[in-house]
């Protein structure tokens, strides 16, 4: 690997990588070669006869038909060269290889739209900015499921095939199966409930969801990954939101450890381990405090809006140097028929939405575990308890009060990175009118 050569002494080498540039002068060519892990540059003196005519030999030729992006294999000699602005090293070439060649004119640009981009995924993932998206996203996951395990946990992989809808129908795709009809599950909730029941006492999982939600906003995508997990033995939501920090500065501090260089250098972006605790602000409280900012939610609703969102992060950087806070006490009536109400208010839940610069990037609650409860609450929001049956059984046998959250992987990448849009960070991108490739 490249990112190796820097270890190495003086003396032959093969790489192997794509082409990214090609300087074909009339004394000494230079190509930089790039693989997954970093780059080099390539050196060939020209050779010229007794006239000084440059000579067509090998690896000369070869390289001065070089196109962008074809795979390579050279072998050469490596030198230790402080004067060279690539890592302070370059190959001189004895021999190249010319695995495959790529089509000269490239489809994308750097100034290529964001659809274009995604249309040709694979040539754009090929910058090193983009690379790095993936190797964070791999660092922030293995953090948390350190944490997990550390701590205990088990984790699921719950189907995705449902039988019937979780909550209701709307945003749910229904499949074909068989003789009858499936539904791609919008989150494992039901089943991390379940898991609580059977006695696993706490479990995670991170795997596929889909919402039928026909959103073309920068932050909604119709299949995404979600980061879920599920503690019994609480006593409030307090306690899930305690588990849900502890998770984000594990995963923080990883990113920051291993790539807070790179990100700095690529993105422009200082990543920073939120401190404990965050900041919790009730949301009634919270929209009097974006409403004497010069900001009313224009809902009909009881929830916040997205410029809610970004007025109350405004204020919470302002307040508390935080990019963190828990919205808590979200009212009932936007709340499922599953979030435990507290005793004597039951227009409020015991839950809450954790934003992240200015962007809700999960929700969590505690949990109703009491099965006369949940009934009457179903129905209250229109639901027949007859089709949640098989859910509603696993609070007929005995179930330990529990709560947990559901978080969404992309949206906590985008906003870490200051990205724009989850679709930069996901590896394929599917939404509305995207399903290819």
């Amino acid at each position: 690997m490249i990112k190796n050569l820097a270890a190495l002494e003086n003396g032959t080498v093969t790489v192997s990588g794509w082409v990214d540039t090609v300087r074909d002068q009339k004394k000494v060519q230079f190509v930089v070669l790039r693989d997954e892990s970093g780059a080099v540059q390539l050196v060939n003196p020209r050779t010229t006869d007794a006239d000084g005519v440059v000579v067509a030999d090998e690896p000369a030729s070869t390289i001065s038909a070089l196109s962008q992006g074809s795979f390579v294999t050279v072998t050469g000699e490596l030198k230790h060269d402080e004067r060279v602005k690539l890592g302070g090293i370059e190959i001189k070439l004895a021999s190249m290889e010319l695995v495959t060649v790529a089509i000269p004119e490239t489809p994308i640009a750097a100034d290529s739209s964001l659809d274009k981009r995604m249309d040709w995924r694979f040539l754009d993932l090929r910058q090193p900015k983009q690379n790095l998206i993936f190797r964070i996203q791999t660092t922030f996951e293995h953090a948390l499921r350190t944490y997990w395990v550390e701590h205990d946990f088990v984790e699921l992989h719950t189907p995705k095939l449902m039988a019937s809808a979780s909550e209701s129908r709307a945003e749910l795709f229904e499949v074909e199966y068989f003789e009858t009809k499936a539904y791609l599950a919008q989150s494992p909730q039901f089943f991390k409930q379940m898991a609580q029941s059977a006695g696993f006492g706490k479990v995670f999982e991170v795997g596929p969801a889909f919402r039928a939600d026909p959103s073309f906003t920068s932050r909604h995508a119709t299949e995404f990954t979600s980061v879920d997990a599920e503690i019994s033995w609480i006593d409030s939501h307090e306690d899930v939101m305690q588990l849900h920090e502890e998770l984000l500065v594990a995963g923080f501090a990883a990113v920051k450890a291993k790539h807070g260089d790179e990100v700095l250098a690529l993105f422009g972006v200082e990543v920073t381990v939120p401190s404990q605790p965050f900041p919790r602000i009730p949301l009634a409280e919270a929209k009097e405090i974006v409403k004497n900012r010069g900001y009313e939610v224009p809902r009909d609703d009881d929830d916040m809006d997205p410029e809610g969102e970004r007025q109350i992060a405004a204020y919470v950087a302002e307040t508390y140097g935080h990019e963190f806070v828990f919205l808590t006490d979200y009212a009932a009536s936007i709340r499922p028929f599953y979030h435990m109400r507290p005793e004597g208010d039951a227009s409020v839940t015991n839950s809450y939405d954790l934003i992240f610069n200015g962007t809700e990037i999960s929700t969590g609650a505690q949990r109703e575990h009491r099965i006369d409860v949940l009934v009457e609450q179903a129905r209250e929001k229109g639901l027949d308890p007859e089709e949640l049956g098989g859910y509603l059984d696993f609070f007929r046998y005995g179930v330990p009060t529990h709560g947990g959250f559901g978080m969404g992987l992309a949206r906590v990448l985008m906003l870490m990175l200051h990205q724009t849009s989850i679709r930069e960070v996901t590896f394929l991108f599917r939404g509305p009118s995207r399903l290819e490739p």
